[in-house]
């Protein structure tokens, strides 16, 4: 089993920065496919980023945001720089028993609490 906390939401003017990490349980961290995605009001759950050895991105964050991972300290984090008013919903870490970056939340296996991000135009 694994469980998955965020933080780092929080409030932002467009064009401001935030970092989310994502801090995991479990002792297979490194062999599993890390996501995050985002759900704002009454729109349906998205991808934003991936990641294991390599990474991959929403079109709409490409260049703006930026996932990694710290194998050591079993945590994922993402760097969101240039916000958008667009940007703002609860954004969710993922977790997936596998080394494949998929697209779609059903793949996914373990899933963080949410955490807020508000920008403000």
């Amino acid at each position: 089993q694994v469980q998955l906390v965020e933080s780092g939401g929080g409030s932002v003017q467009a064009g401001g920065s935030l970092r989310l990490s994502c801090g995991a349980s479990g002792r297979t961290f490194s062999s599993y496919a890390m996501g995050w995605f985002r759900q704002a009001p009454g729109k349906e759950r998205e991808f934003v980023a991936g990641i294991w050895r390599n990474t991959f991105y929403a079109d709409s964050v490409k260049g703006r945001f930026t996932i990694s991972r710290d194998n050591a300290k079993q945590t994922v984090y993402l760097q969101m720089n240039s916000l958008k008013p667009e940007d703002t919903a609860v954004y969710y870490c993922a977790g997936r028993s596998s080394v494949l970056i998929t697209t779609a939340p059903r793949d996914y296996d373990y899933w963080g609490q949410g955490t807020q991000v508000t920008v403000s135009s």
